[in-house]
């Protein structure tokens, strides 16, 4: 199938994950799923498209599938159409002054929807074109699919475009028995976090009430007995800064989004191996990226109580 293919140098390290869990039993048939990624692959937007998507190859080589082992990589390429609201409603505006001028009285609400649509159809297949691409890791040793997104709405359109090209990949978003929230109040509480985890100086509090009010620290010692204050008078933690063996910084969320994803000195300087080429240094820090955050992950969900099942 023509379309884009382009590669994309993988901007190691991510930088957020939202976490699913792969179907018991779940395995990668590299070659089949290689055929279904090119067959929709990102194809360009269409004259009068507003949106295109599809997948692109994630590193140089020209494969839709990197694969590591159990260890695969991911790309959906976005293309949209840059057509500001602004510019069509300016336009149209400007057309049904002159529509006015000459029928002699002011174009109605259908009219001006009519307009509207006809400057969209002349702009569009002349608009520009801006592409982003979101990465997916699929961590078939341990049954993990996590998406480098900052909200859920980017996952999930990642995950209806793998749906769409892998019908039998019926991943669900991780759930644990504890919620976040309450873990991470009992947490602050107690002053300190379980296993290899440690309390950063990143936290937000949010009010139950109507008011919703909110209180953040930003690089605050969080030991206090202010937090504690806020936590007894009812406030929820809906985000709070950790760090995993010394190793990972992030902060967690209410709804068990990892964000702020910072791989530290100390992980990055493992990856300082002598590699011969790109290509190679690519392969070092995706092994090492995704061999951490899988024990990580395991760690994060022992913290939280286990899995919901």
């Amino acid at each position: 199938m023509a379309g884009i293919i382009t590669s994309f140098l993988c901007p190691m390290w991510f930088k957020n994950l939202v976490v699913y869990r792969l179907p018991a039993g779940f395995s990668v048939k590299s070659d089949d799923l290689e055929r279904k990624l090119a067959h929709h692959s990102l194809q360009p937007c269409g004259g009068l498209q507003m949106e295109s998507r599809g997948w692109i190859c994630p590193h140089e080589g020209g494969l839709f599938l990197f694969q590591q082992r159990q260890q695969c990589l991911l790309a959906m390429g976005v293309e949209q159409k840059i057509l500001p609201a602004s510019v069509v409603r300016q336009e149209a505006e400007t057309r049904a002054e002159d529509i006015a001028r000459r029928q002699g009285r002011p174009v109605g609400r259908k009219q001006m929807r009519e307009l509207k649509d006809q400057v969209t159809d002349e702009l569009l297949p002349r608009a520009l074109s801006r592409r982003r691409t979101t990465y997916g890791w699929i961590d078939a040793a341990n049954g993990w699919l996590a998406i480098d997104a900052a909200a859920d709405a980017k996952a999930e359109q990642f995950m209806e475009v793998l749906r769409s090209t892998e019908d039998s990949l019926a991943a669900k978003r991780l759930e644990t028995q504890r919620t976040p929230a309450s873990a991470m109040a009992a947490w602050l509480v107690k002053g300190e976090a379980p296993g290899a985890f440690g309390i950063d100086q990143d936290l937000e509090l949010r009010s139950a009430d109507a008011s919703k009010a909110t209180v953040r620290y930003a690089r605050h010692n969080l030991e206090g007995k202010e937090i504690r204050d806020h936590i007894a008078a009812g406030k929820t933690v809906v985000r709070l800064g950790l760090t995993w063996n010394d190793k990972i910084s992030f902060v967690l969320t209410e709804f068990l989004q990892i964000k702020r994803l910072t791989f530290l000195d100390i992980l990055k300087e493992d990856s300082g191996t002598e590699a011969e080429d790109k290509d190679e240094q690519f392969e070092i820090e995706f092994a090492l990226m995704t061999g951490e955050l899988a024990l990580m992950l395991a760690d994060l969900v022992k913290a939280l109580g286990k899995e919901k099942v």
